[in-house]
């Protein structure tokens, strides 16, 4: 009879009060628990939404990521070509005038050769006096200086060429072999040019999670659908001052928790990664203890997070699964089913199985 007590206070207990683990208690669509959030531009609390995952979520997330692209910053055509600037070296050649040139000829250092554009974007030359040439062509401060020579000779035929280029530089850092700054010349540099500069990737590269820094900015971009798929969109043309952050795929991991077979951190394999590739890689779901209608993403974002749901109790909803991309440090936890639950919690208080104890007590003829 005493030993019948125990299971009689459980029955009367809430399941929640007793039940080992964690579970997604949800209020109305929202989380249980307030979580810190950045809303224009402050920190605040509040509970997070849990968003079904949907043909329509999905349909929606699609054309967020496609608008993302086409934010990118468009190429001014009328900026590729290089533009002189401040510490850039110029060789200033005049025909039929060697005065005007550099003397010495052929026999001066490279690294001594020619004029320096000084801080300001000045260039002094004999006759001319300072001229500015910062933020023009080749071609424009050409015409310029044959029109200033002009004024004193006759018929001047000049030629200018860079021998330096020092002015733009941008930085290539991350997973990279040869991370550092490089110096900008005549070639226009695209972002695969940088990385190609930069000696390349490395064995922890990744591709698809790479960061452009401009104009206190971030854009993220996808240099691996530029490889495999031939998206030139990422592969934007670089100027001065841009930082170019290649990601490191040790940190592109996806936590699975809750009733997998298998509770582990998986690496996203070249920035992609789908909910249904996730819950493969973790030998699917425990049927015999989990509630397929209750597996979240929970993401944490930068301060904005986010919690989706997808209800698997129809297989067809491995569809929904298989496109619905992760993202790096997301967590996919898999609900616990009720029933296993309260096995869970009577294995833990009471000594021996449920099933022997009320066993025990029929032959007792209680």
């Amino acid at each position: 009879m005493f030993r019948l007590i125990p299971i009689m206070l459980i029955l009367t207990l809430p399941g929640c009060f007793l039940a080992p683990g964690m579970d997604m208690n949800i209020d109305n669509g929202l989380t249980e628990i307030e979580m810190p959030m950045k809303k224009d531009g402050q920190l605040v609390k509040e509970k997070v939404r849990i968003v079904p995952i949907t043909a329509d979520l999905i349909i929606e997330r699609e054309n967020n990521r496609q608008q993302a692209i086409n934010s990118l910053p468009p190429v001014d055509p009328n900026k590729t070509s290089y533009r002189i600037g401040p510490q850039d070296r110029l060789q200033i050649t005049v025909w039929e005038h060697p005065e005007l040139n550099d003397p010495g000829g052929e026999k001066i250092m490279p690294e001594l050769a020619g004029k320096v554009v000084d801080e300001n974007g000045d260039l002094y030359y004999p006759y001319v006096g300072s001229i500015h040439v910062a933020g023009k062509t080749v071609s424009e401060a050409r015409a310029d200086l044959t029109r200033e020579l002009s004024k004193y000779f006759k018929k001047v035929k000049l030629d200018i060429r860079v021998l330096s280029f020092q002015a733009h530089r941008v930085a290539v850092v991350g997973e990279v072999v040869r991370p550092g700054v490089q110096t900008m010349n005549e070639t226009p540099l695209t972002v695969a040019e940088a990385i190609t500069r930069a000696g390349g990737s490395t064995k922890d590269s990744d591709f698809a999670n790479v960061a452009l820094a401009r104009d206190g900015k971030l854009y993220k971009l996808d240099v691996q659908s530029m490889y495999e798929k031939g998206l030139t969109t990422q592969n934007l043309l670089l100027k001065d001052g841009d930082v170019l952050n290649v990601g490191d795929q040790k940190d592109s991991k996806v936590f699975v928790m809750g009733e997998a077979n298998r509770q582990q951190a998986i690496q996203i394999n070249k920035g992609r990664m789908s909910l249904s590739q996730a819950l493969a890689e973790a030998s699917g779901v425990d049927f015999n203890t989990s509630r397929p209608g209750d597996i979240y993403v929970i993401r944490a974002g930068d301060m904005h997070p986010e919690i989706f749901q997808l209800d698997a109790e129809s297989p067809d909803a491995m569809i929904l699964a298989d496109q619905f991309p992760l993202q790096a440090h997301d967590t996919l936890f898999i609900g616990t089913a009720g029933v296993t639950q309260w096995s869970r919690v009577l294995n833990q208080i009471l000594p021996g199985s449920f099933t022997a104890i009320m066993s025990q007590a029929a032959m007792m003829g209680m």
